[in-house]
């Protein structure tokens, strides 16, 4: 029985299921087609994450968001000095704030 799945997967998902006794059809994208599709991971990932709650998907997350800036021209060292910028200008979210309204003066 044939699955169509036409989605981007971790590079070690094919030799898992063969290793399982199973075939898959693959192709190899240019970085612009991939881009694409791993921004429609990335939303499939945040959907599986909202249901499950799992650390694992946060993984999935983090590892997609990454690959994402690469493609983009941001290396991962580049990625994380931006993100520690941000930290340092902005903070974290490590305070638990909502903000509610702000007044205009």
């Amino acid at each position: 029985m044939k699955k169509v799945y036409n989605k981007a997967v971790r590079d070690k998902i094919p030799e898992i299921i063969e290793a399982a006794g199973k075939k898959c059809l693959i192709k190899r994208m240019a970085d612009d087609k991939f881009l694409i599709e791993l921004e429609k991971k990335l939303t499939e990932e945040l959907e599986e994450y909202r249901k499950s709650l799992s650390p694992e998907e946060l993984c999935d997350i983090i590892e997609i968001s990454m690959r994402i800036a690469e493609l983009r021209g941001v290396s991962n060292s580049e990625f994380q000095r931006i993100r520690e910028k941000k930290n340092s200008g902005r903070g974290r979210f490590s305070k638990n704030i909502f903000l509610v309204e702000v007044n205009e003066r």
